[in-house]
């Protein structure tokens, strides 16, 4: 076990050395430099020589290769560099937004497995029947559905249905649970009922699969009842499929669901990557791209480690 997970580590290392060249080279490709949206926040047009001093300050005069190889080392440091903008260090930006990010993706995550799982065994077990119909069909509407209506229409039936007043300020987890209950369950619903169309399919799709192999067919020979063939033999292999695609979800909310969160204006990464953009935060770009590209490569780690617990037959192998 620990060989492999130490084999999968080593095989991500060219991996992240890709993404990040390829953060570097887009990021430099883009016109513009940050020296230019200083001259729109300051209120006055800087002449060359200044815009030049502030390039050295910043450090984006040297050669790409320079720049490129001091950004590594500092990664390999643990330094991501200091924000332009917020004159802050990046790791202390990522610090206080990342649990942010990574709660509202766990919230999400838990929302389709819910939703998604129930609903796709059901579909599975009562194959062609009207629910199976409704449930494939809610479940193909709402993969149709873009997030922002969908985030609109949940706050349109949470504000008129249940009186619903999401706090303005953010408050951490640990500091009133409630409020913090109160921002995050929107975002969260938005992302995790989208999750769950997506869920009910797939579990759908494998619980007909694994109903109809020889193993089931055995089973149900052997004179088992129906639910010990779905709960014994049925359920824990067809969630298989369901936690690969939680695994690549989650990585992808852990760096954060850039259009959700702006539009609840909730303090996570996301909302953080859109800030860089607009204001050419090179550092802060840099590092929260690579993040997504570190979360991707950590959790299918995890990911192909759990597989091992849900399937004997993998651990055997």
């Amino acid at each position: 076990m620990w060989k492999y997970i130490a084999r999968r580590l080593l095989l991500g290392i060219p991996t992240l050395i890709g993404i990040s060249l390829i953060i570097f080279a887009a990021i430099r490709i883009i016109p513009g430099d940050p020296t230019q949206i200083e001259d729109e926040t300051a209120g006055f047009v800087f002449n060359e020589e200044e815009r030049q001093r502030l390039r050295e300050i910043l450090g984006i005069d040297r050669p790409l290769h320079i720049q490129y190889l001091t950004w590594m080392g500092g990664l390999a440091r643990g330094d991501l560099g200091t924000s332009f903008v917020a004159k802050t260090p990046v790791i202390e930006i990522i610090r206080h937004r990342g649990p942010v990010s990574f709660q509202i993706g766990i919230m999400a995550i838990a929302t389709g497995w819910l939703m998604g799982v129930p609903l796709g065994i059901y579909g599975a077990v009562r194959q062609n029947s009207v629910g199976d119909y409704i449930s494939r069909f809610f479940a193909v509407l709402l993969l149709a559905m873009p997030a922002f209506l969908m985030g609109l229409l949940i706050i349109i039936i949470a504000v008129i249905w249940f009186a619903w007043r999401p706090p303005l300020i953010y408050t951490h987890l640990w500091t009133d649970p409630w409020s913090n209950f109160q921002m995050t369950i929107g975002p969260a619903l938005v992302m995790g009922v989208n999750l769950g169309a997506v869920f009910a399919r797939v579990t759908r799709s494998s619980v007909l699969d694994i109903l109809s192999s020889e193993y089931v067919r055995t089973a149900r020979a052997k004179g088992l009842t129906e639910q010990r063939v779905l709960i014994g033999h049925v359920l824990r292999n067809s969630v298989i499929p369901v936690v690969t695609i939680s695994g690549l979800a989650l990585g992808g909310l852990i760096g954060g669901a850039v259009a959700v969160e702006q539009a609840f204006s909730v303090p996570g990464i996301g909302l953080s990557l859109i800030v860089a953009v607009q204001s050419s935060d090179w550092p802060l770009i840099q590092s929260l791209v690579f993040l997504y590209g570190v979360s991707f490569i950590v959790v299918n780690i995890i990911i192909d480690i759990s597989y091992v617990f849900i399937d004997p037959r993998i651990r055997t192998g």
